[in-house]
């Protein structure tokens, strides 16, 4: 079997939940649960979370992780409902330093899931089943 680049085998490819992070720690089970749902539903990837600040592992943890593990293609996904200030700043700047330590790996950044169409569905469908309808 040949692979190309832009399409690593099963098991070389891995997906970065990434997330600000508390100090709280009933704080990451919502991504803990995230994390084994995606895990369950697509075992043919590695997936792990990382933290910005305040929770372990940080992003150049959980990739280096991830490398050590052969990954070789690396999807990070910003956990957050908008691109504030940590989507737009921080994460480039940490994108940028983990693509010189680890040449040869693709990092590619997913748009922050608050983003996404469905999630702004989702919730608002959660936010309106909370109000009685008249």
């Amino acid at each position: 079997m040949t692979t190309t680049p832009s399409c690593p085998p099963l098991q070389q490819q891995g997906v970065v939940l990434f997330s600000h992070g508390s100090r709280d720690p009933l704080w990451r089970q919502p991504m803990e649960a995230v994390q084994a749902r995606l895990q369950a539903d697509r075992p043919d990837l590695r997936v792990c979370s990382a933290y910005l600040e305040l929770c372990t592992p940080d992003l150049p943890t959980a990739t280096a992780q991830l490398v050590q593990q052969g990954v070789q293609h690396i999807t990070i996904v910003p956990m957050f409902l908008g691109t504030g200030r940590h989507a737009r700043e921080d994460l480039p700047r940490i994108v940028d330093a983990l693509r010189q330590a680890h040449v040869g790996v693709q990092f590619e950044v997913q748009q922050a899931v608050g983003e996404d169409a469905r999630m702004t569905a989702l919730m608002a469908q959660i936010a309106g089943e909370t109000a009685p309808r008249a």
